[in-house]
């Protein structure tokens, strides 16, 4: 699929999903506006985006929990490229810990950036996605429809991101506006690192999670990238309110 004069937001772009995502669009033509904290890593990103079609991509550095980043992200956006037509909200943070175990730091940093950053990135670009008739793709997670006892208040901000999507594609479905999301089973990136697991950790994490999935394989951030462009086109004019897993089957079982 062409993206050409297409401008898409991603953020959390400088890492996993969003990288993958950022480098995959790049090679459809895409005018990207790359979020992220990490400076360093969104250069290198933006570097290898340009190399795929001359196109160079808008870096922001900005923290999408804070609200005056919020509203810089998409003011650089629109006077940059003078639009937007598709936002990806894909930044994301996990904190292992449960109810026994987790205190209301954690909880509110998590909740802050999977859920309350979305609500209002979202809001904020909304006038500009209407005027273009864009669309919106959130980037949730298995675990918001599988119970487990590792994250809390991960599994909950996914959980509740699922059901944002339902209730805010249906109120912009009048203005032409569609939102959707992807739910992944796990994607091995440093978000798990993040939070203190070791290599030998995560590679007995992973062996772990891919062994329930029925496919037993890992889902590759390629992939997750290659379900959003779908969502984001125009292939998929006629589907809103939507969550796509793509976990290896995780959901059957």
């Amino acid at each position: 699929m062409d993206f050409a004069d297409k401008v898409v937001i991603i953020t959390g772009a400088s890492s996993g999903i969003g990288a993958a995502t950022a480098i995959h669009f790049s090679k459809l033509s895409a005018k990207l506006s790359l979020v992220s904290r990490k400076e360093k890593n969104l250069k290198t990103i933006a570097l290898y985006c340009e190399k795929s079609k001359g196109i160079a991509p808008l870096s922001i550095i900005a923290d999408v929990t804070c609200e005056a980043d919020v509203e810089r992200i998409v003011s650089e956006t629109v006077n940059h490229f003078g639009k937007i037509d598709v936002l990806i909200n894909n930044a994301g943070i996990v904190a292992m810990g449960g109810i026994a175990n987790m205190n209301m730091e954690a909880f509110d940093r998590v909740i802050s950036t999977n859920l309350r950053a979305v609500f209002h990135l979202t809001s904020v670009a909304l006038p500009h996605l209407i005027d273009s008739k864009g669309n919106v793709v959130n980037v949730s997670s298995a675990c918001g429809s599988r119970p487990n006892t590792m994250a809390l208040a991960y599994n909950a901000s996914k959980a509740a991101l699922d059901h944002f999507t339902k209730c805010v594609a249906l109120e912009l479905a009048g203005k032409g506006v569609r939102v959707n999301s992807v739910s992944p089973n796990f994607v091995k990136t440093n978000l798990y690192k993040n939070v203190g697991l070791t290599e030998d950790q995560l590679e007995l994490f992973v062996k772990n999670m891919v062994g329930k999935t029925p496919l037993k394989k890992p889902v590759e951030g390629s992939e997750v990238a290659s379900l959003i462009e779908f969502l984001a086109s125009a292939k998929a004019q006629s589907i809103t309110g939507a969550n796509y897993n793509i976990d290896g089957g995780s959901h059957l079982v």
